[in-house]
């Protein structure tokens, strides 16, 4: 992985009317490193994946793909990219190794190399055997890797994923993480949106997205370890009045987030049983546990992650 940016946004916004999509997002995706961009619904993702990948026009700010500026260069910026999209974009009624050519005519890859880069995309997808099979009979595992081949036979720089796992199963998922980390080991870089923590965090760096807006920006394990401690989750009926009688008993502040109390000490462990003996009678669940992301997501939003944002994507 190069410190050099592959990707550069600076200040970019969106809105949809009076929605505001995205706003003021600014960030950079180092050369050969794999990138995620995490958030739920209603934060921005999918509205970053159709400007970075020029389905949709920039209204506001600037992206840089290589040095290539997205508004005034928006082929070469094309010509930068592999996209795979959420929903299965091959055509079903066409063969897959009919699908990898009509895709790549659209670079205008000429006969004398396609073949041999369909033969190589077949092979290290495992697809060799299927290439005769239309694509409406493959599975979705099948159809992610078809589509995975025919974004990588133009040799894009950098390979954009629009929420990679959806309608997938675990062992296509596990499949899906070999391949993108092989292509990251051969040079390309990764860069993929998505809802699910658990698949964020196996990039090696990624930013979180609320209401449009950067959260968080840092390796996994940075951000994890920026909490600062263990959690304590508390749940009862009445958290203000739990959350004064802690400060005052201990001195330690906790946050009110979708209606349970959440602390942060370096001395969980034992603040936590101590907590359970001075409030046995209010408190009706306590939970301990190590910083996830979704703590991470809590501490810079004061929000759950999945209890935020609006109904359907942006």
């Amino acid at each position: 992985m190069s410190d050099e940016p592959a990707i550069e946004v600076i200040d970019l916004s969106h809105r949809y009317g009076t929605i505001e999509a995205l706003r003021g997002l600014t960030l950079d995706v180092r050369q050969g490193e794999i990138f995620a961009l995490l958030g739920p619904n209603g934060s921005g993702k999918s509205t970053f994946f159709k400007v970075l990948s020029t389905l949709m026009p920039l209204q506001q700010g600037s992206i840089r793909v290589y040095s290539h500026d997205l508004a005034s260069e928006p082929a070469a910026v094309r010509a930068a990219l592999g996209v795979v999209f959420q929903s299965p974009s091959l055509d079903k009624k066409l063969r897959v190794e009919e699908n990898l050519r009509c895709h790549a005519r659209l670079y205008g890859l000429g006969e004398d190399i396609l073949r041999d880069r369909i033969e190589k995309e077949l092979e290290r997808f495992g697809l060799r055997d299927r290439r005769r099979d239309f694509a409406e009979t493959l599975s979705g595992g099948l159809q992610r890797r078809v589509e995975l081949a025919q974004c990588l036979l133009h040799k894009p720089r950098i390979l954009v994923l629009d929420e990679p796992s959806t309608g997938l199963d675990p062992a296509a998922r596990i499949d899906l993480w070999k391949f993108l980390t092989s292509a990251r080991d051969e040079g390309v870089t990764i860069v993929f949106t998505t809802h699910l923590l658990d698949e964020a965090e196996r990039a090696d760096r990624l930013a979180i997205l609320h209401r449009g807006e950067l959260a968080a920006l840092d390796t996994p394990t940075a951000l994890q370890e920026s909490i600062g401690g263990d959690t304590i989750t508390l749940r009862c009926e009445d958290p203000e009045s739990l959350a004064s009688a802690i400060r005052v008993q201990f001195e330690a502040e906790s946050a009110i987030v979708d209606g349970a109390l959440r602390l942060e000490s370096t001395q969980a462990a034992d603040l936590a049983p101590r907590l359970y003996d001075a409030f046995r009678d209010q408190i009706d669940e306590l939970s301990l546990g190590k910083p996830t992301l979704e703590d991470v997501f809590i501490a810079r939003t004061g929000h759950q992650f999945l209890a935020t944002g609006q109904e359907g994507e942006v």
